[in-house]
């Protein structure tokens, strides 16, 4: 099927050209939505998953299938009305395959259970509620990292729901301990690791202090004093979109949404090029065999072809 595309790969080191084939393109293969966030491929059947948050919804992509309703709710089961952001917002398999969702509305972390429901993992810390889970990743060992900005609640920080009067990023260990590891960002958004896990990319959607940060893990697993990555506050108002959701390739390379798309960068922080999406750009991850980049673009989502393989492929 030929599908539209938009935008363009923008070049600015030529070590891109490893990265992105010359005659790549950025399809579109859906659209109409109102936010799509949290793109997810499932190995066993073949097929994307990715939220659309102000929906309250997961939707299915697939190959010769299109788009078909996966979930609703998503990430609020209440029943009154809550804010323009209620749903699901990053989703990430667990080492056995399973769909965790980052829950803005009920404000958890959840897994979908293989024979029905939602399991709770954690909607809380130290008695008081989580404001809204926002982007997730496990380390190698099974541990759950994720990040807690405000976004989902009606109000944000100024809300009255609101409990803690921090943004964190946690670790949920796989024997069930919550850790904070940092509250020293302002909206902690998108989350991954480094190839060795020895280095935690945390990225911050703040528009006053736009920044990547590099956090060294160390033997405990707690963080040790970050670094700032990679600072993109001059871009913002130049180029659409806030760092946000991002994603690692297996030589350490960052495919990360930021202003004018999913910026990639080196893994010493040289920024190499820029998938241009035209739009507010929310987040990616891998597909396929693990060299097809899906992106989630405002209304859109999207795909491009790289000549690379995502860090788990």
């Amino acid at each position: 099927m030929n599908y539209p595309t938009v935008g363009q790969i923008i070049r600015d080191d030529p070590r891109m050209d490893a990265l992105i084939p010359r005659d790549a393109r950025i399809e579109v293969l859906a659209s109409g939505f109102d936010w799509t966030e949290g793109p997810v491929w499932i190995k066993e059947g073949g097929f994307l998953l990715f939220s659309d948050i102000p929906r309250n919804s997961i939707w299915k992509w697939k190959e010769g299938e299109g788009v078909s309703l996966f979930m609703k709710p998503s990430g609020y089961t209440g029943v009154t009305e809550y804010g323009p952001e209620p749903g699901s917002n990053g989703l990430v398999l667990d080492p056995q395959g399973r769909l965790v969702c980052c829950e803005h509305g009920d404000r958890r972390m959840s897994r979908l259970e293989p024979n029905g429901g939602k399991k709770t993992l954690v909607d809380s810390f130290m008695g008081k509620r989580l404001n809204s889970p926002n982007d997730a990743v496990f380390k190698s060992n099974g541990d759950l990292y994720f990040t807690d900005p405000p976004y989902g609640l009606p109000r944000q920080l100024e809300d009255p729901r609101c409990e803690l009067d921090f943004c964190g990023v946690f670790r949920l260990s796989t024997d069930g301990q919550m850790t904070l590891l940092t509250k020293e960002m302002t909206r902690p958004n998108g989350i991954a690791f480094s190839p060795d896990d020895k280095t935690l990319y945390v990225a911050q959607s703040d528009p006053d202090r736009a920044i990547w940060m590099a956090f060294p893990v160390e033997a405990d697993d707690t963080l040790g004093p970050g670094r700032v990555f990679y600072d993109a506050t001059s871009q913002i108002n130049k180029l659409p979109g806030l760092p946000d959701g991002m994603k690692v390739d297996r030589e350490g390379h960052l495919f990360a949404a930021g202003p004018g798309g999913i910026l990639v960068f080196a893994p010493d922080a040289t920024p190499l090029g820029r998938i241009d999406t035209g739009q507010c750009t929310a987040n990616c991850n891998w597909g396929d065999d693990g060299s097809v980049l899906y992106i989630a673009a405002d209304e859109y989502v999207c795909r491009v072809q790289t000549s690379t393989r995502g860090l788990g492929w």
